[in-house]
């Protein structure tokens, strides 16, 4: 895997594997193991706090290349304040939630931790100042998580020489990225945690390769977790993957995690089927993947409220999620996460299964060729 392609030379990394996390200690691993590490940018709501965490990977993925993910939507309502958002919530929906968490059984959050809001990196202004933060850092990737960043955002990030990523879900899509300056994109398939589209990856990645022809680097993305899956979406034109669910079971995962060392989330994965997850607009307002819970499933219950346009529904359940977390039950976690999730059944060092996955690769690629 460990092939001079032009876009491993572009990123600097020995291993064709970009990974996504929202842990600052998965990302700098990924990095540190030869992928490159890229560091999910929307739970920071202060811009100060995510400098010291790129402080921290500068100082920790040993010169190695390591990007940021950033969510910045292509239409949101008008934005001013939190509070004038919130207004726009309507009151049914906080009592929806409201009366949902009471009945699953999660606790109410402490006064102090109730006073902190929900996330508000779906917001353009904050997304923004995250470009701004990562640009004083030595990143070499970024990437947008919801279409192609604003043109001044792309314009700042060729000025500081670092190429521009975002996903697609379709061939016009990636089209349309291309034409606006991104420089890679990422195929992500149906099968894929979180925001993501209608078709397969292994419909999807060809169509995304013949569509750009070319113009841009593909990587592949949605219901990849093993050596197999990597070579698969190399033969299908792809330069490398992107891969973010597989890490939510690593050993360095730092959020959300229980006295004996494990998250609740974590524990719920370990016990997941590949047919265990459900795309709703519950978690943010626009299609996304999740671990099917007790949670997910009041929102489809007869009488439940429909989801409110991003950035509103985030809003609205970011202190729900917040409480949910809090809670620690398995049976109730609110977490994005692909198909994939049939294969995360063990908790391992990011090293390891950085290790397996080429390993598998080449092995794969190896028995291929011998049946020529």
């Amino acid at each position: 895997m460990a092939v001079n392609t032009d876009l491993a030379r572009r990123l600097g990394i020995e291993y064709r594997i970009v990974g996504f996390t929202p842990s600052e200690k998965v990302a700098a691993a990924i990095t540190r193991a030869g992928g490159m590490g890229v560091l999910g940018c929307v739970r920071f709501n202060d811009p100060e706090e995510l400098d010291r965490t790129l402080d921290w990977m500068d100082a920790n993925t040993d010169g190695k290349p390591y990007g940021v993910d950033i969510v910045m939507p292509a239409t949101v309502p008008q934005e001013g304040t939190a509070v004038d958002l919130d207004a726009l919530i309507p009151a049914e929906h906080r009592a929806f939630v409201d009366r949902t968490l009471t009945e699953l059984g999660v606790p109410p959050l402490s006064h102090d931790a109730a006073e902190v809001g929900g996330v508000l990196g779906w917001l353009h202004s904050v997304a923004k100042s995250h470009a701004e933060v990562a640009f004083r850092h030595p990143i070499k990737l970024i990437a947008n998580a919801l279409g192609s960043p604003p043109a001044d955002v792309v314009d700042a990030a060729h000025d500081h020489g670092v190429p521009v990523a975002a996903l697609a879900g379709k061939p016009e899509h990636a089209t349309r990225h291309v034409d606006k300056g991104i420089d890679i994109v990422i195929a992500q398939g149906y099968e894929a945690g979180g925001h993501t589209g209608e078709i397969a990856s292994m419909v999807l990645i060809p169509e995304i390769v013949d569509a750009l022809d070319g113009r841009a680097a593909v990587l592949g993305a949605g219901g990849i977790g093993s050596g197999r899956q990597i070579a698969a979406a190399l033969a299908l034109g792809a330069q490398g993957v992107w891969m973010g669910s597989y890490w939510l079971t690593t050993s360095e995962y730092d959020l959300g995690i229980r006295p004996d060392g494990i998250s609740a989330f974590q524990s719920a994965m370990l016990e997941a089927t590949s047919s265990d997850t459900v795309r709703r607009k519950i978690y943010s307002g626009k299609p996304a993947r999740l671990l099917r819970t007790k949670w997910t499933d009041a929102w489809d219950q007869p009488g439940a409220p429909s989801p409110l346009p991003m950035p509103l529904q985030n809003l609205l359940v970011g202190q729900a999620h917040r409480r949910i977390d809090a809670a620690m039950d398995p049976g109730v976690v609110s977490m994005p996460v692909g198909q994939i999730v049939g294969r995360m059944n063990s908790v391992r060092p990011v090293a390891e299964v950085m290790a397996d996955l080429v390993s598998e690769y080449e092995e794969t690629v190896n028995r291929l060729e011998k049946s020529r």
